[in-house]
């Protein structure tokens, strides 16, 4: 019994850090505003609990911005069309993109945060290399340009956080209008894989 203890309260304590952290990251105008320490207070936890569960920031951010990711991936992994696996590769890659889109315009500061955080390279981040193989195995599938693995790079940079806060919040451009737009975009890509593939 003594045992079961600790593990159910670093249990709850993890999920209590993570739902504060949800909400600080929601709410504040700067992710780089939000620290371990306005964390910590905002779950009712000490500092130390936090580094012990999440190594470091960027730790606590990857696993909140996984745990937020999780019905995404299982959608894409498992669910129906179009964005399950049995969707033909024309209907799957613009239901991805616009899925990402979507999940980066729902957690613009937590994106923000985590592509900012100052680790190195976003694109050796896990879910970067996700996304990445995934969008290339559909390309691959698709009357798209011979190089899959640039297009699948060139497609997620229409995506990154950076961009998408700059004409989400800078510019204003309406969600609507941001998602026309990448369905032009990739159709585009799309069809001048279509054409090069015929000469």
């Amino acid at each position: 019994m003594t045992e079961r203890k600790p593990r159910k309260d670093a249990a709850r304590n993890r999920e209590a850090v993570l739902a504060a952290a949800d909400a600080l990251f929601a709410r504040g105008e700067s992710p780089e505003d939000i620290t371990m320490a306005d964390i910590a207070t905002a779950a009712g936890v000490g500092k130390g609990t936090l580094f012990r569960a999440f190594g470091d920031r960027p730790g606590l951010l990857r696993a909140l911005y996984e745990a937020r990711l999780e019905p995404v991936r299982q959608a894409v992994e498992a669910g129906p069309p179009p964005l399950g696996s049995t969707a033909p590769p024309q209907q799957r890659l613009p239901a991805l993109l616009d899925a990402i889109l979507c999940f980066k315009l729902d957690n613009r500061r937590l994106a923000l945060a985590l592509e900012e955080s100052g680790t190195g390279s976003p694109y050796l981040a896990e879910h970067y290399g996700w996304w990445h193989g995934l969008l290339r195995s559909v390309l691959e599938q698709a009357p798209a340009p011979a190089d899959s693995s640039f297009t699948a790079h060139a497609l997620l940079a229409a995506t990154r956080a950076d961009l998408v806060e700059h004409l989400a919040g800078q510019e204003r451009v309406p969600r609507e209008t941001m998602r026309a737009q990448l369905a032009a975009f990739t159709a585009t890509v799309l069809d001048s894989g279509g054409a090069s593939r015929k000469d």
